[in-house]
């Protein structure tokens, strides 16, 4: 037999045992949902249904990551912005969870990155880390609240007044607040003296993870459903909230903001009102930006990113 008839005739086999191999899983699969003797048996297509749905679920997500991806990349192009994104899933018992697109929108299946690492201008961004601290602090009963410490605390995330903040730094230290930055694995150091405190998108998306999922720093109910309710309360809407809004109407927002000279920040957990929700920051500066002329471009960010990913729920 000649070496051509040889390799011709191992070709021919292989293809065999492959057909063998697909008969075999066919075979199994039938077993697999057909119930009991004599009775019901699952038909061939409604056995196959769940494998098709899941196809389509991520031909779908393929195709709005690639779209997210082209659309973010445009806009963080020059580096003056960057971008955190990520898909929280579906709430329990929503119309979201009970829709047949939910394994499209699987947690952490949706996110995004685009400068998200590099550290930036936090400016009062860096408030919900030293809320994530006290937190920390009160779950260790080294912290108690006092009506004094709770209105302070409500002026920082509501209004983003800064005695109470600098007051907690002074009286406990850059270098404890810190290295409990570093230990939750947050970018630091966020604050060093005499500098302007930095920190980056990515680092704000895990703290924010942190509390949706009420663990870490978070896992006082209490204290997380406090700081949430105050955020869903700051004054500062025309960045997240505002686009949010206006991509879908009726949307809610939680987020923290941050302004300081040509910096406009934003960080929030975003709930439309079928149930889905996400996270998103947003960290611009430049192009003569002052007071709040950044958030302008944070909203319209923000509706694109919002229409992108969900606008066929």
């Amino acid at each position: 037999m000649s070496f051509i008839m040889k390799i011709n005739k191992r070709l021919f086999l292989k293809k065999i045992c492959i057909i063998v191999l697909i008969i075999l899983e066919l075979v199994l699969l039938l077993a697999h949902f057909a119930v009991g003797n004599g009775q019901h048996r699952t038909s061939l297509f409604n056995a196959t249904q769940p494998l098709a749905n899941n196809v389509q679920a991520v031909k779908k997500r393929q195709d709005i990551q690639l779209r997210l991806n082209r659309y973010l990349k445009r806009v963080t192009r020059d580096k003056t912005v960057s971008v955190s994104f990520y898909n929280l899933g579906p709430l329990k018992n929503s119309p979201a969870a009970k829709s047949k697109l939910a394994a499209t929108y699987q947690p952490g299946k949706l996110q995004a990155e685009y400068h998200a690492r590099q550290p930036k201008t936090a400016a009062s961004t860096y408030k919900l880390f030293i809320a994530a601290y006290l937190f920390r602090r009160a779950v260790y009963q080294d912290f108690t609240w006092t009506p004094e410490l709770k209105a302070g605390f409500r002026e920082m995330i509501v209004y983003s007044a800064n005695d109470f903040p600098e007051a907690m730094l002074k009286h406990y230290g850059l270098d404890s607040i810190n290295q409990f930055i570093k230990d939750q694995q947050w970018y630091a150091p966020v604050f060093q003296s005499e500098k302007i405190s930095k920190t980056t998108t990515y680092s704000l998306q895990l703290l924010l993870m942190d509390l949706v999922k009420g663990r870490g720093a978070f896992i006082n109910t209490a204290n997380r459903n406090t700081l949430l309710k105050l955020m869903r309360q700051q004054k500062y809407r025309a960045g997240i909230p505002k686009g949010a809004a206006q991509a879908t109407a009726g949307t809610t927002v939680a987020d923290k903001v941050g302004f300081l000279k040509d910096t406009n920040n934003d960080a929030g957990i975003v709930t439309l009102p079928n149930g889905q929700h996400y996270i998103l920051v947003i960290f611009t500066h430049g192009h003569h930006q002052h007071d709040f002329s950044g958030f302008k471009k944070i909203a319209n960010i923000t509706k694109h990113v919002q229409t992108i990913v969900y606008s066929k729920q």
